[in-house]
């Protein structure tokens, strides 16, 4: 004996795409996204991708190919010169001193100023 249902379709697979995703694979480009891509594409020497202004989804591919790899080595843990310029301006508006080991990682240097900046 085999059952079959009253109403054919009932347990059947339903593909529903939301609105969330349909809208943002065809959402335009923003315009800082417009503006980063193309300078990536001048630092690069590379054309601009007028063609992928148009969707914004391309467009951040495109940027997450060719935009520049963070810097790898000896150094690239230390902290920009400019984290330090503000620092040392913290620390003097605050009559203190920036620690030393801040001076050797950007990550406790970015939680020294975090911490100690003015309000």
């Amino acid at each position: 004996m085999t059952f079959q249902s009253p109403l054919p379709g009932l347990f059947a697979p339903v593909t529903v795409e939301t609105p969330h995703h349909s809208a943002s694979r065809n959402m335009a480009a923003t315009q800082k996204q417009i503006a980063y891509a193309q300078s990536i594409a001048a630092k690069a020497g590379l054309p601009a991708p007028a063609a992928l202004f148009h969707n914004s989804a391309d467009l951040s591919a495109w940027i997450d190919r060719y935009k520049p790899k963070p810097p790898t080595g000896q150094f690239s843990q230390y902290p920009s010169s400019k984290q330090v310029a503000f620092a040392e301006r913290i620390a003097r508006l605050k009559r203190a001193q920036v620690p030393p080991e801040c001076f050797k990682d950007k990550t406790l240097m970015s939680r020294w100023i975090d911490g100690n900046k003015p309000r």
